[in-house]
């Protein structure tokens, strides 16, 4: 499938019930309004494709580029490539479907450093939320997430509205790593105590980081699980 028929596939399926809905959670770009239904109906159809990824994002058309986040390949990701679609990004969905190929790449860490230390909200809100895909998908040591685990704590309540969210959602991330980062990331929730986001005309919530990784800690010893295969570094 080329960028065209990509394109008018999207179009196609748009609605104005879904725009709709997509404006109540602030996106503003021009969109087709296309469900994630079907946004991952053409997924499983595309596959990978770096290149068709490319131009859809540089159509700017908001369901085309979370469509490019989709059938990116990581392993094609440059940080020159994500550094431009992350300037891009003007809401939390964008933010977060970007941060998804982004911690999957071989830059992952690097961007990930230069965006949470971004005065721009969404770039910011990105490389949190890179933070938290690292914390429960990669090698890095535990050292790197504690420390994050206090530039969190120190800085949450100062940042920006959305950037408040990705962070809170960081914080859950590290601390349903390994149970060391658990007891870390359960103190300094507490210690930050609630984190207030205005999510706007929407029914979102932010979760209470305490609970939530009690919640997974949990459903994994009911399912017989552990941590995952690094927790013990």
């Amino acid at each position: 499938m080329n960028l065209a028929q990509t394109l008018e596939q999207l179009e196609a399926a748009g609605s104005a019930q879904t725009r709709k809905a997509y404006a109540r959670h602030g996106i503003t770009s021009k969109m087709f309004g296309v469900s994630y239904a079907v946004l991952g109906k053409l997924t499983r159809q595309i596959r990978c494709d770096h290149a068709l990824a490319l131009g859809l994002w540089a159509s700017g058309w908001h369901d085309a580029r979370v469509l490019a986040t989709m059938i990116a390949d990581p392993q094609q990701a440059t940080a020159a490539q994500l550094d431009a679609w992350v300037v891009d990004c003007d809401n939390r969905g964008i933010a977060g479907a970007l941060s998804t190929i982004a911690a999957r790449s071989a830059v992952a860490e690097a961007v990930s450093a230069k965006w949470c230390a971004d005065g721009r909200e969404f770039v910011a809100v990105a490389g949190w939320d890179v933070v938290g895909g690292l914390a429960m998908n990669s090698t890095l040591p535990d050292a790197k997430f504690a420390a994050l685990l206090k530039t969190i704590e120190r800085d949450i309540h100062g940042a920006q509205n959305y950037v408040r969210y990705a962070m809170n959602g960081a914080l859950i991330g590290i601390g349903v790593r390994n149970a060391k980062l658990e007891k870390l990331a359960g103190a300094a929730a507490k210690r930050i105590g609630p984190v207030e986001v205005d999510h706007g005309d929407t029914d979102c919530k932010t979760r209470d980081a305490v609970a939530y990784i009690a919640k997974t800690k949990a459903r994994r010893a009911r399912r017989g699980e552990k941590y995952s295969v690094f927790s013990n570094q």
